[in-house]
């Protein structure tokens, strides 16, 4: 494998860990919004962030990250969170945009 790809699969491995062990932590409806809201995007955002200074704008992870959601609509919650399919992929669109600006400033 190459070694961009290598890196890239550091920070999918991250967003995977965000998306199917952080559910875990969910025990009733505020700690779900908490942990829907704030904490696993929060995680998203700083890996886009951390791949784009490092590796420069991509459009692939925030693909990544809407294709590896979509399976844990099924497994833990409902269809209501559909629409966090889109929010995920727009917070690593953010946060990759957000890096390109560090990446070029090196």
């Amino acid at each position: 494998m190459k070694k961009p790809q290598i890196a890239l699969l550091i920070y999918i491995a991250a967003l995977g860990c965000d998306f199917y062990l952080l559910p875990y932590c969910i025990q009733d409806t505020g700690s779900g919004m908490f942990m829907m809201l704030c904490v696993m995007p929060l995680v998203a955002i700083c890996s886009a962030v951390l791949y784009s200074v490092r590796r420069g704008f991509s459009l692939l992870l925030p693909m990544v990250a809407m294709l590896l959601f979509s399976p844990t609509i099924f497994i833990y919650y409902n269809t209501t969170a559909w629409v966090y399919i889109i929010f995920y992929g727009v917070i690593t669109l953010g946060g990759s945009g957000i890096g390109h600006i560090f990446y070029q400033k090196r």
